[in-house]
């Protein structure tokens, strides 16, 4: 076999994971910022200032090293001990909050209790924990991509072939359900001019999509580069699926009121699942391999499954709906997080009647199951990043050092002018707001070096050290490229 005959069959017929398994991972990235942030309030607490000695580098070194490694290594090397390695984080975490707590919670700081904190007022130009939710999942596809590629990455975590769930399956689904959760109806914004002119602009605002798709396409043809061809298709990819949504979800959002986004959701995927399971599509997209008929039959994963992708972003636009709607108190987003929780858990008992009564989960078919995980699995992992800001909101409450990034602030007296000074410097000096400033051109650059670093390095034959070394590396100067744009002020837009 050649070798990209090899690399073709090492990302073939596989199987994922359990749900199980998936959902612990959600609990990896909380922890990582909740420690990042214990790090800088023990910091401001020794020292007395932030931010840190030599900024530039120090900010980016401390990010990279506890928001970013800890992440490569749970999906590499310590990916058998996951459930250790979350535990141990736990436990240290909470040492630190516990100490920072006692060392404040004196006689000199009467206000420090959960009740005043519950009554707190909190301050925001974004929602925290949907920014870090959309920063994480792009961070989480840049390092898969590459990472599957090497031997080190369990076999589990990569793409399914026809049933189950692998975790790049619903980093798949994820990216979607993040860009709907910030899109123009998901914010409230109103449609201005007639519905024709906003469908047409649309139209026009995919452009970067397709041609990022097409060039996708072209590039691979033309290097020779390995494909799963049962992933979207001969002449599909991923690029294509997201402009095809978005204008099929901008028609519909146009016609339909956006409050109702949840009962589309629905009755697309339960419409499409009824289709698969009564019609020959579902036996058409699996067991036909008669690729050269025509395109249809050349790309058929790509063309269906724009159905499914649909009824997640509707899902995604109705959370986005719920979530940036305005609040004030701790408490109640505190009840929101709740809220999203509960949803999750509802979600997650239809997906289980779903895979007794109906079929498993299906990434190639975006089916009903897919559509529920997808949701599901969304919002349990965004009401962990939120609770994980809502620790650390007390914890800066509690040590009085405000100046965490890409977390709630309390709201301040308008003369505290020197503490938004320092906040506005640490949040310049921050890697998620650095990547939340440019997530296209992030997915994209992770996209090149991914196809660079396979043309240079044999990765099916890396050893585990060399393989880690090489997606550290990657993944720095991913980061290191758009922590240097954020702190010129670049932000990189394609239309």
């Amino acid at each position: 076999m050649s070798q990209r005959d090899l690399k073709e069959a090492f990302i073939s017929n596989l199987n994922g994971t359990s749900l199980q398994e998936v959902a612990l991972g959600s609990f990896l990235t909380p922890l990582c910022l909740i420690s990042r942030g214990l790090i800088l309030t023990l910091y401001h607490q020794a020292k007395g200032t932030l931010p840190l000695p030599l900024p530039m580098i120090s900010h980016l070194l401390l990010d990279f090293c506890v928001l970013i490694l800890p992440l490569v290594l749970s999906c590499t090397v310590l990916s058998s001990v996951l459930h250790q390695v979350i535990l141990s984080l736990a436990f240290v975490s909470a040492c630190v909050f516990c100490y920072i707590y006692r060392v404040n919670s004196s006689a000199q700081h009467p206000q420090n209790t959960v009740s005043t904190f519950l009554q707190s007022h909190v301050q925001f130009n974004q929602v925290p924990f949907v920014t870090i939710f959309r920063v994480f999942v792009n961070v989480k596809t840049a390092i898969s991509i590459l990472a599957v590629d090497f031997s080190v990455f369990p076999r589990r975590y990569a793409k399914t072939e026809t049933y189950g769930t692998g975790v790049m399956d619903f980093g798949v689904g994820a990216y979607v359900f993040a860009n709907a959760l910030v899109c123009p109806e998901a914010r409230g914004k109103n449609i201005s001019g007639s519905k024709m002119n906003h469908i047409a602009k649309q139209l026009l605002s995919v452009w970067p999509l397709v041609v990022l798709g097409m060039g996708r396409l072209v590039s691979l043809k033309m290097s020779g580069y390995h494909e799963h061809v049962s992933e979207y298709g001969v002449h599909w990819n991923f690029f294509f699926t997201l402009a095809i949504v978005r204008v099929v979800a901008s028609v519909l959002l146009a016609i339909l009121p956006a409050r109702q986004s949840w009962v589309i959701a629905l009755l697309i995927s339960g419409f499409y699942q009824f289709t698969l399971e009564t019609s020959g599509l579902k036996a058409f997209i699996i067991h036909n391999n008669d690729r050269e008929k025509d395109y249809l039959h050349a790309n058929k994963e790509g063309i269906f499954s724009v159905v499914g992708y649909v009824a997640i972003y509707m899902a995604g636009v109705q959370v986005g709906l719920y979530v940036m709607q305005p609040r004030s108190h701790v408490r109640q987003w505190l009840k929101a997080l709740f809220n999203l929780f509960l949803g999750s858990f509802v979600l997650y008992s239809a997906l289980y009647t779903c895979q007794t009564l109906v079929e498993p989960v299906s990434r190639r078919l975006a089916n009903l199951p897919f559509c529920l995980w997808s949701v599901a699995q969304s919002l349990f992992f965004m009401s962990c990043l939120g609770i994980a800001d809502m620790v650390l909101l007390f914890s800066k409450r509690t040590s009085g050092c405000h100046f965490v990034p890409s977390s709630w602030n309390l709201c301040k007296k308008q003369s505290d002018l020197v503490s938004d000074k320092k906040t506005g410097e640490i949040e310049r000096h921050c890697l998620v707001q650095a990547v939340s400033r440019n997530q296209l051109l992030f997915f994209l650059l992770a996209n090149v070096l991914t196809g660079l670093t396979n043309s240079i390095v044999d990765t099916l034959s890396c050893s585990s050290s060399f393989s880690v070394c090489v997606l550290l590396s990657y993944m720095f100067t991913n980061c290191f490229v758009i922590h240097v744009l954020h702190l010129c002020g670049i932000t990189v837009k394609f239309w």
